[in-house]
């Protein structure tokens, strides 16, 4: 059984995550983009699979309600720098 926290802390990490996402994407792409060329496509998959297999893992195999805010907290962390890169993808007339 997975051990759940409060309704509002896990939505709460959730929310941080995505937050963390979103700064984290714009300044790894500022960081990336400067220095070398790289696919989109492939960086997108990546940035929308690694988080989200280790945030479920980390959920599914939880014994502590922490670490399952952890998982969420990961698992949080994919959309926001999805949006990221999909809205530069999406502006750079690519």
């Amino acid at each position: 059984m997975i051990p759940l926290p409060r309704p509002w802390l896990l939505a709460s990490a959730l929310l941080v995550g995505s937050a963390v996402g979103l700064l984290a994407g714009v300044a790894l792409n500022v960081l990336v983009h400067s220095h070398s060329r790289v696919r989109p496509d492939l960086v997108i998959a990546l940035v929308a699979s690694i988080p989200s297999v280790i945030g479920l893992g980390t959920i599914l195999l939880s014994g502590r309600r922490w670490v399952t805010m952890a998982g969420a907290f990961i698992l949080g962390l994919a959309p926001g720098w999805l949006a990221v890169l999909v809205a530069i993808q999406a502006v750079s007339h690519a």
